[in-house]
């Protein structure tokens, strides 16, 4: 493992990432920054958690040096206001020591507060495109010095539907430039982005796509409903000793507001909640809470899959599998970053019990199963969940096979005695109808 002194890092970034606690490069940093400082398009994949951000910061600074102008020089684009917040702290910490000018803009806060902001000059813009395209149109930007463009979880972008802005972007900004592109996951749509987005790349690779950080201990718990979930949640959270901080990601706005709930009643330790429905000022105190401690609990959509960059998480807990294979990757790699340890616990139903194999496959590694608690209270599944569990099952597997026709493919007859419901019932063909009366 070589040091950042054997990767010519300037001074004034050395000495920042001393004061931050970095005694040597991750393999990505190591791999990336070397490329990235000669000049080349970079594609880089690397998994939640690996220092990707810094991979592609460091040189970044180097090449800038120094403010000049009032125009950006370097724009880094994010898909979630979120993760903006977050890269952008990762840069006020590595520009500690230059007086290069950077700024975050991303959407829930007015453009001309944003555009206030950028007016006097900024050297590196971190922006989601809404927010960025809402400042161009507004005339607030300038593209025209831009000598590099970072994507930024380009998986995520694309799943968000942002790709007919990168376009545009793409047509306005300067053709002579470098393009960097970095992502946890390489799919054929991330594959078509890069062969439309860079020139040439050259490609950094630090594990095989999709591949979960390695100190994540992972593991499942086969739970029949949505009851026992919150039963099971219950009990696990009662052990503060090891579960001391805890993200747990829902799939909807209502069940994260359900788990909420209950988890506020029963377990110890302050919670918060995310959503897309939370304001912007609600979700950034969630997260600075979690972030200083106060906070033991977080409970989150995917809102927060890739926008949280906390050390000494212990657990994540799946509540719900996400439909999206690859952000399960996104989520575990909340924990155990910067080294450290963590555990991903996912609870899984019957009708995710598909889910769990697909989530295996992508990364390739069977997750452990775990037997309930003998003293769990387990509930009944109600009758209409039940239903909802079955119709699930049979849309995933049509998904997988079109000619599967399930359980609920055609509607069966009953016939009773009472006259109109036989009517109501009797089959359409008249024929059929004719010789069903004469039997009768």
């Amino acid at each position: 493992m070589s040091t950042f002194e054997d990767l010519k890092i300037s001074k004034s970034v050395l000495k920042a990432i001393e004061e931050l606690g970095f005694t040597e490069p991750t393999p990505i940093q190591e791999k990336a920054i070397p490329m990235i400082r000669s000049g080349v398009d970079v594609l880089g994949i690397a998994q939640t958690g690996t220092g990707k951000t810094a991979a592609y910061f460091i040189p970044l600074i180097m090449k800038l040096v120094k403010a000049e102008g009032t125009d950006p020089r370097a724009i880094v684009l994010v898909p979630t206001r979120e993760l903006a917040i977050q890269v952008g702290e990762d840069l006020e910490d590595l520009t500690k020591f230059t007086n290069l000018r950077r700024a975050t803009v991303y959407g829930g806060v007015g453009w001309t507060k944003h555009a206030e902001l950028i007016k006097p000059g900024v050297d590196i813009l971190v922006a989601t495109p809404g927010r960025l395209w809402d400042l161009y149109r507004a005339e607030a930007v300038s593209f025209k010095k831009v000598k590099t463009l970072v994507i930024d979880e380009a998986d995520r972008m694309l799943d968000m539907g942002f790709m007919p802005q990168i376009r545009n972007f793409l047509e306005i900004l300067p053709l002579k430039r470098q393009n960097l592109l970095f992502s946890a996951t390489f799919n054929e749509k991330v594959e078509e982005m890069s062969h439309e987005f860079l020139d040439f790349p050259e490609r950094v690779e630090v594990a095989p796509s999709a591949t979960p950080a390695e100190l994540i201990s992972q593991v499942y718990y086969k739970v029949p409903n949505f009851q026992t979930k919150l039963n099971l949640i219950n009990y696990l959270l009662r052990d503060e000793e090891n579960f001391t901080r805890v993200i747990i990601f829902v799939s909807t706005k209502e069940n994260a507001e359900q788990v909420y709930k209950i988890i506020k009643r029963r377990s110890e330790g302050e919670k918060r909640i995310m959503h897309s429905n939370k304001g912007q000022s609600t979700r950034l105190n969630a997260i600075n809470a979690f972030k200083s401690g106060v906070v033991r609990i977080l409970i989150t959509t995917d809102i927060s899959s890739r926008g949280i960059d906390v050390d000494l998480i212990s657990h994540v807990i799946n509540f719900d599998l996400p439909s999206n294979h690859e952000d399960y990757v996104h989520r575990i790699g909340r924990t155990a970053r910067a080294n450290n340890t963590g555990t991903a616990i996912s609870l899984v139903n019957p009708a995710e019990e598909l889910n769990l194999r697909k989530i295996e496959e992508l990364i390739r590694m069977q997750i452990p199963q775990l037997e309930l608690p003998a003293d769990l209270d387990m509930v009944a599944t109600k009758s209409e969940e039940s239903q909802i569990q079955l119709r699930e099952i049979d849309r995933q597997k049509r998904i997988a096979d079109p000619t599967f026709k399930g359980a609920f493919h055609e509607k069966k007859f009953v016939y009773g005695r009472d006259a109109k419901k036989e009517k109501r019932n009797l089959p359409k063909d008249k024929a059929k109808e004719k010789k069903y009366r004469k039997k009768r």
